[in-house]
């Protein structure tokens, strides 16, 4: 089968016979040449993008840049209201301080005035230069303002609350601190101050306490009045408690099966502390009592056997 194609003009007349198979290579030339015509003008924009239009490029950029301002502003905004929350909690928190240390003034007869807990503390001093770097951000200064507020106010807490704890020491248990007596309720003195035989390794070695033998789990007393310093794992003691007497005196009682007391606790004299046990450096259940004067042991006998007030 062929194809022919005539064109007449000019007086002229043009035949052309094609076959099926000449038409066919034609126009897949036709099309080949399309396509890299296409081809190439579509590099020539790609590559030439940003003569053709000179402020895609600068406004994709701006987008993208609005885009990340958006998600930054989002997450900062989620980040204050988890401080503003957590603030109202602080406040809460100081509120019931507040109450708790005018409480603690009324039931102990303490002069209101050098106790006021709702009152701002009277302070000053000289002028200094100071740096407003508060005013060089965009930040909540409400929030910031609230914020130094509120560490003046716990600051004024902390030292009114310390030194009305101290008072009330001195006031309540002046009398308790004096120490004297066993470290146990029940039981038995199973070894002394001073050199002895040690028990794991049988060779000389120096006993810098007292050893109160009793029954697994029977009560662990304190010697006086004071203040916990220590309630936890030490090494060779086991749980070891440490109470601060004042005057440069503290007791340890060591091996406990279980410590009942916290640090900062105020503890009275024959309180139970802890539970007798055989934790740590023990042979046995035992309480390994000392006592320490300005930060060394000394023999605690004479205290044990000394007269109560």
């Amino acid at each position: 089968m062929s194809i022919k194609l005539i064109y007449s003009g000019r007086n002229q007349i043009v035949h052309i016979d094609l076959s099926k198979k000449q038409l066919f290579l034609m126009l897949l030339s036709v099309a080949a040449l399309m396509l890299v015509l296409v081809y190439s003008v579509n590099q020539y924009l790609t590559t030439n993008e940003t003569l053709l239009n000179p402020i895609e490029q600068p406004l994709q950029q701006v987008k993208a840049q609005k885009t990340e301002l958006n998600l930054l502003k989002s997450n900062t905004l989620a980040e204050l209201a988890a401080i503003k929350l957590k603030l109202s909690e602080l406040q809460s928190y100081a509120i019931r301080m507040n109450a708790l240390g005018a409480k603690l003034v009324d039931e102990s007869d303490l002069n209101p005035a050098e106790f006021d807990f709702t009152q701002p503390s009277a302070i000053g001093g000289p002028a200094s230069e100071s740096v407003d770097w508060i005013a060089e951000l965009d930040i909540d200064h409400e929030l910031l303002t609230q914020m130094d507020t509120l560490m003046s106010k716990y600051q004024k807490q902390e030292q009114q609350l310390s030194l009305l704890e101290s008072l009330l020491l001195n006031q309540n248990i002046s009398d308790e601190i004096y120490i004297s007596g066993r470290p146990i309720k029940s039981g038995w003195l199973s070894s002394y101050y001073g050199l002895r035989k040690d028990p794991f390794n049988g060779m000389p070695a120096m006993h810098k306490g007292l050893d109160f033998a009793g029954k697994n789990g029977s009560p662990i007393i304190s010697t006086g009045a004071g203040i916990v310093t220590f309630a936890g794992e030490r090494y060779g003691y086991g749980k070891l408690i440490e109470i601060d007497h004042g005057q440069g005196l503290k007791t340890r009682y060591g091996h406990n099966q279980e410590i009942l007391v916290s640090v900062g606790d105020v503890v009275n004299k024959g309180t139970q502390i802890g539970v007798m046990g055989s934790t740590g450096r023990s042979t046995g259940p035992h309480v390994h009592y000392e006592i320490l004067r300005h930060g060394k042991q000394i023999d605690p006998l004479k205290y044990v056997y000394r007269r109560a007030k």
